[in-house]
């Protein structure tokens, strides 16, 4: 199979769009909540931690994608990963306020830095 001299830039622009439409999605819903409000959904075990120093929306994108392979690399090295129960109790003693961003079914949250 022989690929063509150029490929159609329509095509590049398509994905290029919907992973733009899709950042800007995510950074629209992307808030500071209390640990309180999210703890329901801790409860159903559905609520993943981006470590600080990790781009929020890149770990969305990455999750809205399926990018198993990159969404493995980061929760092995324990970088994202569920909510240990001494992290949710912390927060929550702290009273501590998170970015949220949900990509169904998982909330993805991140401690905000001062």
């Amino acid at each position: 199979m022989t690929l063509p001299d150029e490929l159609p830039t329509d095509a590049l622009s398509v994905d290029f769009d919907e992973e733009t439409e899709l950042r800007q999605t995510l950074n629209q819903q992307t808030a500071q909540l209390a640990w309180r409000e999210l703890q329901r959904f801790f409860a159903q075990g559905r609520v993943i931690w981006v470590r600080s120093g990790l781009d929020l929306i890149e770990i969305a994108l990455l999750i809205a994608r399926d990018d198993a392979d990159r969404i493995a690399s980061v929760m092995t090295a324990q970088q994202v990963l569920p909510v240990p129960d001494e992290q949710a109790q912390h927060w929550f003693t702290s009273d501590a306020q998170l970015w949220a961003v949900v990509v169904k079914p998982w909330v993805l949250v991140q401690d905000v830095d001062d």
